[in-house]
């Protein structure tokens, strides 16, 4: 039996570990760093904060994020050094250097619709 050519040997890269070099080697850093975050989210922030909050995105050195309650607005408004560092930690140069968290979204829960 004859390779084909052109295939390569290795393992295979799942795509979602692609998408920030792929979105770095376009010019779009922001989105990779974005990308980046949100794909380690739950990781960086624990499940707890994970479950009420989410990034939806970074401007400049900001990360927005949603939050599904005006008491978890709260609450992380008061924890920002906290996870700043965490996200530091996780993310090194990359973090980002402000959050801006914002009231309402609802998360869909599975058998809620």
């Amino acid at each position: 039996m004859s390779r084909r050519p052109g295939r390569r040997k290795g393992t295979p890269t799942a795509v979602g570990d692609l998408v920030g070099t792929v979105l770095a080697e376009l010019g779009l850093d922001g989105v990779a760093k974005a990308h980046r975050i949100g794909a380690q989210w739950e990781q960086i922030v624990g499940a707890q904060v994970a479950a009420h909050c989410r990034p939806l995105g970074l401007r400049g050195d900001v990360l927005e994020l949603q939050v599904d309650s005006p008491v978890w607005s709260q609450q992380l408004q008061l924890r920002k050094p906290e996870l700043l560092a965490a996200l530091g930690r996780a993310l090194g140069s990359d973090a980002p250097r402000e959050l801006r968290f914002q009231v309402g979204y609802a998360r869909n829960r599975a058998g809620q619709g």
